[in-house]
């Protein structure tokens, strides 16, 4: 199995603006492995969200090449990258999108719906919302839950079709301190029991220096890459939990 699972050589993404171009992503190149948590960082405009999009396979890079666990994906075309986004991302916002009308559990069935693969959606969707100890809300909407069990229902969304990498947009954004320290709790479990791959995009300081490495850009680029093993940025995952050496289903 290879450890690398996001491999990102010289990616690019330019934006038209009038009879200007605007680079939003300039030569990007970095590495994550396999089981990591990765914080990024930097000021409003310095392309944070324009590189989860296109690790999300949610837009194609203007130049460069962009390998998700192995496969190139910097020149699939839209239903290409529908497909590799179906089975191998998963994603969580600030402001959950979370349907209404829909009980938790319905929520959470949707990826499973969407992509075809529908044996045992109830029974997958019952054991994703029970690892995020939510099983005595499955039938409760939105507007029934707090905050942070929204988030954990989201998160159990993302997780549903068993990908191979969490893309969480501040996932504590909305959430008071107690409620994002739980979500974050939340993930770091997540990550030792399962091995799971996460990036997580914020603001918070205090978030970020509980991933195991943070990436800060500017203006588009790289300005610092601190991991442990350079700058000791400091990983604190939930007491007891020991650390995954390789991805398991939450699922099964």
């Amino acid at each position: 199995m290879n450890d690398v699972i996001v491999d990102v050589r010289n990616l690019t993404k330019v934006y038209p603006m009038g009879e200007i171009e605007v680079c939003a992503l300039c030569g990007v190149s970095l590495q994550i492995a396999r089981s990591e948590v990765v914080a990024i960082m930097g000021p409003s405009g310095s392309g944070k969200s324009t590189l989860m999009n296109l690790l999300g396979c949610l837009d194609h890079p203007t130049s460069g090449e962009y390998f998700l666990d192995g496969e190139q994906t910097s020149e699939l075309n839209d239903d290409e990258l529908a497909d590799i986004r179906n089975r191998k991302v998963g994603f969580v916002f600030q402001s959950f999108n979370l349907l209404p009308r829909l009980s938790a559990l319905a929520n959470v069935e949707l990826p499973v719906r969407y992509s075809g693969n529908t044996k045992g959606i109830e029974q997958r969707a019952r054991a994703t919302l029970d690892s995020m100890n939510l099983s005595d809300r499955i039938y409760h909407r939105p507007n029934e839950l707090s905050g942070g069990q929204q988030q954990r229902v989201a998160i159990a969304r993302a997780l549903v079709n068993d990908p191979v990498i969490l893309l969480a947009d501040e996932p504590t954004g909305n959430l008071d301190s107690t409620s994002g320290k739980e979500i974050m709790d939340c993930i770091l479990r997540l990550n030792a029991e399962h091995g799971l791959t996460v990036i997580i995009v914020t603001h918070d300081a205090t978030i970020a220096s509980r991933t195991q490495r943070i990436i800060r850009l500017i203006d588009g680029a790289i300005d610092q890459d601190n991991s442990p093993l350079t700058d000791q940025v400091m990983w604190a995952a939930p007491k007891d939990v020991p650390v995954a050496k390789e991805k398991k289903s939450i699922t099964a």
